[in-house]
């Protein structure tokens, strides 16, 4: 304990001598996110500063070890690393999909090449990722997918579609699932790796209703992936045809990221903020915010609670689909009582004042939560089978 309180103040002063005053404001709008990668801008000095400290500290990625790219702090120096964040209302210094779903993947299935050669660029923000999962007709039966690789002898030639595919216009490089064996349905899924700007891959954007979106359609036409991009580096992660065991395991991450299960704004305790941002509100959205805000700090004891059964062995392997389904239906919540506080000024959809319409648009982007990263129905389907053992239909 000792020598964790010592942690914490030494953090306390790196944070104080090295986090701008505006990177402890709340993110506005996207140009606030720091994503990385090829054709990465700085909205400000102070953005570029607290990204440039965090990854020379190894804070993008504080739990990684030291030589990809991390700080390789232990489980209790990053919660305290958390803490002292939040305390300060930090922003992250880098999100990517690098950091939060492929990375992990990569650390429990990657080649010793691979974790050297991607997880440092990731950890340095030099590359950003897009996952290639859902299709036309193979989202929550993601394993019916289509997208197919031939195999060249020294290379693949991948031709398909994938859809919902977040930021794909925005991507470095895409973690692919692509099926190599049509005869076998789970046993012939591969999880590739390749570069984005590579011939025949194209984006398309998909807007949504609240007038932007992330998400795009994807599409292969006779894409060239080359087996290898150097000595131990493969470009599928894991075995050939066993794809579907990283991503099952990826699924984990995601689902965990989409829930705010790591204590992020979207899950945190909003009542004393809109109080004083909002002035004396009424009484029933009073009650309303109290009622809210203690289930995000149940959520987030429940978030600690199976973070220690993981580092003791005891997690179950469905967590992750009780923390989505809770964690999305959070969130949701969480906006319907912003909509709520900011009267009819919050239904404004262009002005300089509600900034286009952020509170709107946010609103109606977290209908789509409980559907990416498995539905919600999805989700209770396997709590119920799985946490609960409840007998089939």
């Amino acid at each position: 304990m000792a020598d964790l309180e010592a942690f914490r103040a030494e953090t306390r002063a790196w944070l104080e001598a090295n986090c701008p005053p505006e990177m402890r404001q709340p993110v506005q709008d996207e140009s606030d996110v720091y994503w990385g990668g090829r054709r990465a801008t700085f909205k400000n000095d102070a953005q570029k500063a607290w990204f440039e400290a965090c990854r020379d500290k190894g804070y993008t990625v504080p739990a990684w070890p030291k030589e990809y790219g991390g700080a390789g702090l232990s489980p209790a120096e990053a919660k305290v690393l958390r803490e002292e964040m939040a305390r300060i209302s930090a922003r992250p210094p880098l999100s990517s999909f690098g950091i939060w779903m492929l990375g992990p993947a990569l650390l429990h299935f990657g080649t010793e090449g691979q974790k050297k050669h991607f997880l440092n660029q990731i950890a340095r923000g030099e590359i950003r990722w897009c996952q290639g999962y859902s299709e036309p007709g193979s989202g929550s039966d993601l394993v019916s997918l289509q997208t197919f690789g031939e195999d060249k002898g020294d290379h693949w030639i991948v031709n398909g579609q994938k859809i919902w595919t977040s930021y794909a216009d925005k991507a470095d490089w895409i973690f692919c699932l692509v099926r190599t064996d049509k005869a076998n349905k789970y046993q012939g899924i591969t999880f590739m790796l390749y570069d984005m700007e590579t011939p025949g891959v194209t984006t398309k954007p998909i807007l949504l209703i609240s007038g932007n979106s992330p998400f795009c359609e994807t599409f292969f036409d006779d894409v060239k992936v080359p087996k290898s991009y150097g000595e131990d580096i493969p470009a599928q992660v894991g075995e050939v045809n066993r794809g579907w065991d990283v991503a099952k395991y990826l699924l984990g991450h995601e689902r965990e990221m989409i829930s705010g299960a790591d204590g992020g704004a979207r899950t945190s305790a909003i009542g004393a903020a809109m109080k004083r941002s909002a002035g004396e509100l009424d009484p029933l959205l009073r009650a309303e915010l109290a009622m809210f805000d203690v289930d995000a700090l149940a959520y987030a004891c429940m978030g600690e609670k199976f973070l220690d059964e993981i580092k003791v062995g005891k997690a179950h392997p469905a967590q992750p689909n009780m923390m989505k389904y809770a964690g999305t239906e959070l969130n949701k919540r969480r906006h319907e009582l912003f909509m709520a506080a900011g009267g009819s000024t919050a239904l404004e959809w262009d002005s300089e004042e509600t900034r286009g319409g952020a509170r709107a648009r946010e609103w109606l982007r977290t209908k789509a939560n409980s559907i990416e990263g498995g539905t919600s129905e999805v989700m209770l389907g396997v709590v119920a089978k799985r946490i609960l053992e409840l007998p089939g239909a």
